[in-house]
């Protein structure tokens, strides 16, 4: 297969397979944060202790394969409509999975998880309506910062009540807590933002006329 046959969406592409797997990993990674598996090893204290960390690996390495897919999808030549829908979804469902799992352990709040949630299907909502205008949304930095952003907010609220952090000293571990929601707070005001914008640059399109 060529790389112009990849293009024009025959086959899966090595890009799109790695896309793939990441949606397919992220019920481990909900495993990882969520269930009781230590319990099945024998030394389960020990792994309770670093389950937050691991389940911020897990998520750490799934977030970082966004990469990964969009430099293969350039350098092999794999950039397919196919990869267009999915590479995005998978990004949505990673975070929206990570969002709904620390609202599951009481972490965060869960109106921070709607505030974000909310804005990825407004988004794609804004972008449909475009495309059927003709009228293509490019992604901007704004939503760039805002992905990682996340990323790190949610690696931070993962550990930031784990045993490790909380052995700390009273004042790091306080500090720690404090920079967390500091992350957050800075990831729920830039997805506000790049949502403003959103709209500001589909206004004319909301507007009409209408086809």
């Amino acid at each position: 297969m060529t790389p112009c046959d990849r293009k024009n969406g025959w086959g899966l592409g090595l890009a799109n397979t790695v896309t793939l797997a990441r949606i397919v990993l992220i019920p481990f990674f909900l495993i990882a944060l969520l269930s009781a598996w230590p319990s099945l090893f024998h030394r389960s204290n020990l792994l309770y202790m670093l389950r937050p960390w691991i389940a911020t690996a897990v998520f750490a390495v799934l977030a970082a394969t966004d990469a990964v897919d969009g430099y293969l999808a350039r350098s092999r030549g794999e950039i397919t409509t196919f990869g267009k829908f999915i590479d995005p979804l998978a990004d949505k469902i990673l975070i929206t999975a990570a969002l709904l799992g620390l609202v599951e352990m009481n972490v965060l709040p869960s109106w921070i998880a709607l505030v974000i949630i909310a804005r990825e299907f407004i988004v794609s909502g804004l972008r449909m309506i475009a495309s059927a205008e003709g009228v293509v949304i490019a992604a901007s930095w704004l939503g760039k910062l805002k992905t990682n952003l996340q990323i790190v907010a949610i690696c931070m609220f993962i550990v930031k009540d784990s045993r490790p952090i909380l052995s700390l000293p009273h004042q790091l571990a306080m500090t720690f807590n404090l920079l967390s929601w500091c992350v957050m707070t800075a990831a729920v005001l830039i997805t506000i933002v790049s949502l403003v914008s959103y709209f500001k640059h589909a206004f004319e399109t909301l507007e009409g006329p209408w086809s």
